[in-house]
């Protein structure tokens, strides 16, 4: 049997169920892949191959579960409740540092990868802020979209996991080199924030009068009781400096990801949640987020190990480096970057990394362009995939801030776009990526 169409149909059928719901992601990574391996003759090693690509996938999903976990607890503490306290006192009624002050909490607010997450508290914050300058809720919408479409190419945000665990790669060969480029990604950000706050300036003016304390935008105040108890605002200097920590011990690489998350919930929890009964409490709290994550971190590696073990993926990417003409094909990664805003727009990141990357990435070593190349230049597009219909938490921002979603593509897609090109071009000129 011709693997490489047996691949590429594989792949179709995997995409359709996803697309058209017929089947979720999570059942789709496991049964397409053991139904097509099991069509090609592959009996005997399917077994084999799947705990393979589970056991290369297993350090990724253990990171995600600390992770998600530890970033979890420091929300619950409060860690970041005085910061968005001191921008709710700085803006004032200066539209241009209200747009400043939207995207420096979105951004730090996203560090979870969260976009419902992001966009709750971010609108909480700033909604009541920006009704009563009179200023435009696109806007809001605007600056919240860019920054979470830069933080959620951290690990435990999904794609930079999906595209680790498509490529068989670790997340210091992805993650580190990236982290650059997304800083470029939020200095695009606080740029457009400055242009758009501007705009409004010269429109409203400024209300030097306007001033509204953290209690009056009712970050607080909207808490129920159990969550108020979880606070701990005599611990945010020493929650704050073990984030600090963790960050940069994971940017200088000086002990696996994995095992820096774990340590860092370990010590997240003794510090602000000594008693047991609490500690269990709050692993069922974020049990629900660390299930749908990892979940599909581990049914991926299904995928993966059947797709590699089988050498699919070896046949189809010989057939498409075929097509691909030999000039061209020095700039796979360029390649990628590019298609990456169209692809996880119209179709979910699960396809995405798990159907398409991988053929690419096989493609784009046979022209000397590594994998993990391939990965970095497969995640700068998120800024345009959180605008996709399939974004679900962008019906929330909607929502939330009561403004046409069909109007809020056509206002927010320009600045996205210009998101990805600058991170794809500071990803160039700094080597993370080749052109």
């Amino acid at each position: 049997m011709n693997l490489a169409l047996l691949g590429f149909v594989m792949i179709i059928v995997f995409m359709a169920l996803i697309m058209s719901r017929k089947m979720s992601a999570l059942v789709a990574l496991i049964v397409v892949p053991v139904v097509f391996g099991l069509i090609g003759g592959f009996y005997s090693s399917l077994g084999k191959d799947i705990i393979a690509g589970i056991t290369t996938v297993a350090p990724t999903g253990i990171m995600l579960v600390f992770a998600i976990l530890y970033f979890g607890v420091m929300i619950d503490a409060g860690l970041f409740n005085p910061i968005i306290s001191v921008i709710m006192k700085g803006v004032k009624g200066d539209p241009v540092k209200i747009t400043i002050g939207t995207v420096a909490l979105a951004s730090i607010v996203a560090l979870d990868g969260d976009g419902t997450t992001t966009f709750i508290i971010t609108v909480t914050a700033m909604l009541p802020l920006y009704k009563k300058m009179g200023m435009n809720p696109y806007i809001l919408s605007t600056l919240a979209l860019l920054a979470i479409g830069v933080m959620n190419m951290t690990p435990w945000g999904g794609p930079t996991a999906r595209a680790i665990s498509a490529l068989q790669l670790t997340t210091e060969e992805v993650f580190t080199p990236v982290i650059p480029v997304m800083v470029a990604g939020i200095l695009f950000a606080f740029v457009a924030a400055y242009i758009l706050g501007k705009r409004e300036r010269k429109r409203i003016g400024i209300k030097n009068h306007l001033s509204l304390t953290l209690e009056e935008m009712h970050i607080s105040n909207d808490k129920d009781e159990d969550e108020l108890a979880l606070l701990r605002p005599k611990l945010t200097i020493i929650n704050a400096a073990l984030t600090i920590t963790l960050l940069v011990a994971l940017i200088t690489d000086f002990l696996p990801i994995p095992v820096l998350f774990m340590l860092g919930f370990a010590l997240a929890l003794i510090i602000n949640y000594p008693q047991l009964k609490v500690q269990s409490s709050l692993i069922k709290r974020h049990a629900g987020n660390v299930l749908a994550v990892v979940s599909l971190v581990f049914a991926s590696g299904v995928f993966t190990g059947v797709m590699s073990g089988t050498k699919m993926v070896d046949h189809m990417a010989s057939a498409l480096v075929h097509i691909v003409p030999d000039a061209m094909g020095n700039h796979f990664a360029l390649i990628t970057a590019v298609l990456s805003m169209p692809f996880t727009y119209f179709m979910a990141n699960d396809p995405f990394y798990y159907g398409i990357l991988p053929i690419l990435a096989e493609s784009a070593q046979q022209f000397g362009v590594s994998k993990a190349m391939m990965a970095r230049a497969s995640i700068l597009g998120q800024p345009v995939h959180v605008l996709s219909p399939l974004y679900a938490a962008g019906y929330l921002l909607v929502g939330m801030l009561g403004i046409d979603y069909g109007t809020n593509q056509k206002v927010v897609l320009k600045w996205a776009i210009g998101s990805s090109v600058c991170m794809i071009i500071v990803a160039g000129i700094i080597g993370v990526i080749a052109f």
